[in-house]
């Protein structure tokens, strides 16, 4: 385990602590239909991720769907980490990542992305108007999208930092793949949520009828 993989594994645990410490979890136990949701979104989460494309030689980078965007709408911030670190950690038992990179995969991987994520939800709650349109693309497409460019770009100057692969290597077969990913990535996100608000909306945790059909 390298420095900068030890770093971001004690960094990734400290994070938990904190989301676990503030977790209701009497209140978890109690409600089946949240504990459904949680560990249904980690199978989810986890199936989509065990089917990925790599860079040929050497450990290979995550390239695949996250999810995560989606995942933070419908558990909220503290049940999306715990859902995708359920994930991460089904990944790397099966062997698509290895043990070394967990701390780091957790951090860059999850972490970052689905707080981007819910953070750009918070401000577009706050600052733009409530309707369905503003939800779905605003908190869920374009944040989708977003995020996936984001977890590349930062796992990329990973691979470069701990010298696992060479910049040109990462330029060529890594960057690159960011403007494929994008729209998709950002429409798995976006008609989850379409889907979801429509025949489920009970089921999101930041969707309201409240505020985004009755304007309130």
């Amino acid at each position: 385990m390298t420095t900068l993989q030890l770093v971001g594994l004690v960094g990734f645990v400290l994070l938990l602590a904190y989301i676990v410490r503030h977790i209701d979890w009497q209140a978890l136990v109690a409600n089946k239909q949240k504990q459904h949701m949680l560990f249904g979104c980690a199978a989810a989460v986890f199936f989509l991720w065990v089917f990925r494309a790599s860079v040929p030689g050497g450990p290979s980078p995550s390239v695949h769907f996250m999810w995560l965007v989606a995942l933070a709408l419908i558990l909220g911030f503290r049940f999306s980490i715990i859902a995708a670190t359920l994930a991460l950690l089904g990944v790397t038992i099966v062997g698509k990542e290895s043990w070394a990179m967990l701390g780091v995969n957790g951090l860059l991987g999850v972490a970052a992305p689905i707080a981007f994520g819910y953070l750009i939800f918070m401000l577009a709650f706050h600052k733009l108007p409530r309707n369905l349109f503003i939800y779905i693309f605003m908190c869920a497409f374009l944040p989708g999208a977003l995020a996936i460019a984001l977890k590349i770009a930062l796992m990329s100057g990973y691979y470069v930092m701990d010298d696992v692969y060479t910049w040109s290597t990462v330029k060529d077969s890594y960057l690159i793949l960011i403007p494929l990913l994008l729209f998709p990535e950002g429409m798995l996100n976006g008609m989850t949520m379409t889907i979801l608000i429509i025949y489920f909306p009970g089921l999101a945790y930041t969707f309201h009828d409240k505020f985004y059909i009755d304007g309130k």
